[in-house]
């Protein structure tokens, strides 16, 4: 019912900043949490930020905050991940998720549907 495509990604120093975009497909997106997760080799898939579709409400994984912002556009069916004072430890493949009528889940077996994944790569 839903794909998702993400774009974005690439190398970039640390201290930079990279925006992260995903484009949905389907009518049920202004339905749907949306939600940015990570994961770097040989580790787990880390929740890294949702937005509600309620209200907008928006969450994110302590290691981030005051650094990354996510925002939607539910007119473009698109979601944002933007960040900022990026460190080497930020280094990983970043995945959108959806989750149909969600309630802000931090796991990543409560989303429904997954885009292919951007790589993220920062230098130091």
């Amino acid at each position: 019912q839903v794909q998702l495509v993400e774009s974005g990604g690439g190398l970039v120093l640390a201290g930079g900043s990279l925006r992260l975009s995903c484009a949905a497909s389907g009518r049920a997106f202004s339905r749907c949490d949306m939600a940015w997760f990570r994961q770097a080799p040989g580790k787990e898939r880390d929740f890294v930020s949702v937005i509600r579709w309620t209200d907008g409400t928006t969450y994110y994984a302590d290691s981030v905050k005051g650094r990354f912002t996510i925002s939607r556009d539910n007119a473009k069916n698109t979601v944002y991940l933007e960040m900022n004072s990026l460190k080497p430890e930020d280094t990983a493949v970043y995945y959108c998720a959806a989750q149909l009528w969600g309630a802000g889940a931090r796991s990543s077996r409560q989303y429904d549907y997954w885009g292919q994944g951007t790589q993220v790569t920062v230098s130091s």
